[in-house]
């Protein structure tokens, strides 16, 4: 396999999660699913400061599994394809498709979940920049979940680390212009 379809392997592969971490800004700004827009916290607070916080909502975790598992079923519907065979890291025939949909878009949000949690602790206020775990931290949560269930090498996983990094940032400071994210990070 040559370096830029491995490159494009690893994008594709990790396409789901990109799609997930994206959804809750978008969700947000076209307004739907109000009802929906509770903190996935409840407003608890823990050692002075929230928990999550109230940015962290239902609409964004449910919309962003459900948007995260959309996309794998279309990439196994792409499989039947041969270009999609040669950049896909594993056989989407072969997996319980349910099942994997739900743990790779869960790892993502989990990811984020997680990484605000720590941030809140650390007295961060939502939006303030953390390098690199805010371009990062759902393909933590990603690789956390996953791994158990699909075993990937480490060169694949750190090569998705680097390039997520720079891609979000690429991408963040697009959804800032475009007044989708109220931070640049």
């Amino acid at each position: 396999m040559s370096f830029t379809l491995f490159l494009l392997s690893c994008l594709y592969f990790a396409l789901p999660a990109y799609v997930a971490n994206m959804t809750p800004p978008l969700a947000k700004k076209a307004g739907i699913l109000k009802w929906l827009e509770k903190p996935v916290d409840f407003g608890k607070v823990y050692g002075g400061a929230p928990l999550l916080g109230a940015h962290k909502t239902w609409r964004g975790v449910i919309l962003g599994i459900l948007v995260g598992m959309i996309v794998i079923y279309f990439q196994r519907y792409l499989y039947r394809f041969s270009f999609f065979q040669e950049i896909s890291f594993f056989d989407y025939r072969e997996v319980n498709i349910f099942l994997f949909a739900f743990l790779f878009s869960f790892g993502a949000v989990f990811g984020d979940l997680l990484f605000s949690f720590f941030k809140r602790r650390l007295g961060m206020r939502p939006g303030q920049r953390w390098l690199p775990f805010d371009q990062t931290d759902y393909i933590i949560g990603l690789f956390l979940i996953i791994t158990p269930y699909l075993k990937l090498g480490v060169h694949i996983w750190l090569t998705i680390f680097i390039f997520t990094f720079f891609l979000h940032i690429i991408f963040n400071r697009l959804g800032y212009e475009l007044k989708l994210h109220e931070s640049k990070w």
